[in-house]
Formats: structure tokens, sequence, C-alpha cells
């Protein structure tokens, strides 16, 4: 079993770009896979250390190229509004990663990030929906509006659809019952068994597998365990290129549990849920955090039945998956992954290439 690594001060700066020989080590190809908030917190931590064109290969940007493949079955909000109405891909994750990894002014930004208090029928779209939306329009592919729209914002990255076609989820419960949307399965007090696609195996962009074949690091997570990061892994193709993956292939866990989703719910038994949908090993390593959370913030999520996730870190290794175990919450208003310790701990890892398959 291999021992944790050591949490805070270990982890808590950039890692060098030079191997132990001094020779300077090849910038990094990331692909990180996963959707809502936890992706989008990811995506600001990495963007940092993605060379810009014509930047050579110096600290601190240490990624070469980077992807995010986004889960695409939201069906709630201006998404969902815009889904229903145009028969299309939900475009409000994909949005979201587009602006954690802009490069452009303020102004811009924030106009992507727009949503209308008013209006009518406009009351509660966002703007950046509606730019995709007319971009899917205009190309007749929302992949390719995705990219269009990227272009403007000038990301520092590939965003990637899971697939481009129109899927819904569907959840197995305990009690036998199912449950179709992803709005309604968020909504649900049943506890999730199995989560399905309809139409199932949906084919992946070819970028998508391209990308996790060329890949150094690997990232699945954080994120709502079946409706952010499972719903990928249903994507035909995805996990066997997960399998087979060269690079390292990492998992982030979350840091507290969620309603219907994660309730009761260790670190070790997410990893196992992923598993089962899988059916192989997909991962190398798993970061878990290990700090303490504030009792006044336990309380207010305990309100909501929600507790911080067990980091039963023997479990973990028992499945195979090297625990990298510390210091990874920022406690605010909510509780959230700090991304530069995140991105620290898991260039460390990309970096050192006996870790690799």
């Amino acid at each position: 079993m291999s021992p944790p690594i050591p949490p805070t001060a270990e982890l808590a700066s950039a890692p060098s770009s030079r191997s132990d020989h001094g020779v300077a080590a090849r910038p990094l190809r990331v692909v990180a896979i996963g959707g809502g908030t936890g992706l989008s917190t990811l995506l600001r931590g990495l963007r940092r250390l993605v060379l810009a064109p014509g930047q050579a290969g110096d600290e601190p940007a240490q990624i070469a190229d980077l992807a995010a493949v986004v889960t695409v079955t939201d069906d709630g909000g201006s998404s969902g509004r815009l889904r229903r109405g145009f028969n299309m891909l939900p475009p409000g994750d994909l949005r979201n990663c587009m602006v954690a990894l802009s490069e452009e002014e303020d102004l811009l930004v924030q106009l992507f990030s727009h949503r209308f208090k008013a209006g009518g029928s406009l009351k509660g779209h966002n703007f950046g929906n509606l730019f995709v939306v007319a971009l899917t329009e205009i190309t007749g592919d929302f992949a390719l509006a995705i990219q269009l729209a990227s272009k403007i914002l000038a990301t520092r990255g590939n965003i990637y659809p899971a697939t481009a076609a129109n899927t819904t989820l569907i959840a197995h419960m305990d009690d036998g019952s199912l449950v179709r949307g992803e709005t309604n399965i968020t909504a649900s007090h049943r506890r999730i068994l199995e989560l399905t696609l309809e139409p199932p195996c949906p084919a992946p962009l070819p970028e998508t597998l391209e990308a996790i074949e060329r890949a150094d690091l690997i990232t699945v997570g954080p994120g709502s365990l079946y409706t952010s990061l499972i719903t990928n892994l249903l994507v035909d193709g995805i996990p066997l290129a997960l399998s087979r993956a060269r690079g390292l292939r990492v998992y982030i866990c979350n840091l507290m549990t969620q309603a219907n989703e994660s309730l009761g719910l260790s670190a070790s038994a997410h990893i196992e849920r992923i598993y089962e949908h899988t059916r192989a090993p997909i991962f190398d390593c798993a970061l878990v955090n290990t700090a303490t959370i504030s009792p006044e913030t336990l309380a207010r999520y305990a309100a909501e039945g929600a507790a911080p996730i067990e980091p039963d870190i023997d479990r973990i290794e028992a499945l195979g998956v090297r625990c990298i175990a510390g210091d990874f919450l920022s406690e605010e208003n909510v509780v959230r992954h700090e991304a530069g310790r995140v991105t620290s701990a898991l260039l460390a890892l990309g970096l050192d290439t006996t870790l690799r398959a």
C-alpha cells in the first residue's frame, strides 16, 4: 500500500517544470472531465498554467494542451428551456467552462455570464446560452458553435460536449422506480442505484477520444457523482478510452455528500459507484480532502442533510487507487475546492512520469 502524499506544504506550491536530472519537462497535455460548478472551478485553476500562443515552456505555464469534456444532460433553468424550445443540447455547463478558461476582458466575460432579470420570455435566460443557440442555428452544429464561441472568448483550452446526441438521463431508484430527466432526479428523495441514458450508448466526439489517448493527465471530478460525472462515463467509448489511457488518471473527490446522489457514501464508495458504471477500473490516483470544516459550516450543511465525505484512505488504496490526502478546502459562504492547491497537487502528479500507466 502506498502511503498518502503529505498534505499542505508539499502540495501548496506549483511544482517545478524540471525533472530530478535538471532537464526541462515537456508541458503536460491535460483532459478534465465533469460538469457543473466543480469542473469550472478546476478549470480556473488549470487555466493559469496553460501555455499562451508562442510562449516557451517555462514556469508557471506547464500545460501545453487542455481539453474539458463536459456533461450535456441538464434540463433545468435557461439551458432546459432552450433545449426544449430548440431541440438542442443544453449550453449552460459548456458556457461556464468557456468563461472559466477565457482570457478576454472582464466586460466580455460579464456579457457571457449575464442573466436577464426582465423581458418576459427573456427573463432567466443567460446571454452566453443565447449566443450559443444563435451560433448553433447558423452553423447547424452544436459542437462547432461551442468552438466558435470559445474562440471569441479566447479560451485557453478546448471544450467538448461529452456527446452530440440529445440524450435523457434515467435513474433507477432504490424503490424500483424510474425517474427521467436530470431535474427530476435531483429533486427525488430516493437513492440512485443506477444511471442510464436514453437512447443508450450515444457516440462521443472523436476529438474527445483523441484527447484522452494523447493526455498525460486525466481528471474526473469534482462534481455531482451521478449527474455531473457518471453521465460522461455512459457515453460509448469513453470508459474504454479511459481504461486504456497512458496518462495518469485522477479522481478528484467531492468535499460534501449531496442529496440523493451520495448521502452516506465514503470517498471509496464514490469510486466504487463509478466503477459499477464503467465496468472497469479507470483511476490511478484519488485526491481526497482531509482538512477540517468549521462547526458553523457543518451545521449549515447538516440542516440540508449533507456532511463531509469520509476520507477512507485504506479502502481507497485497497481498490488499487493511490490516495493523495491533503488540505484542498476553501471555506467561505459555501464549501469549495481551493483551485490553487488542487492544481498544484495535480501538476505534481502529472510531472511524475513514474506514476503513468
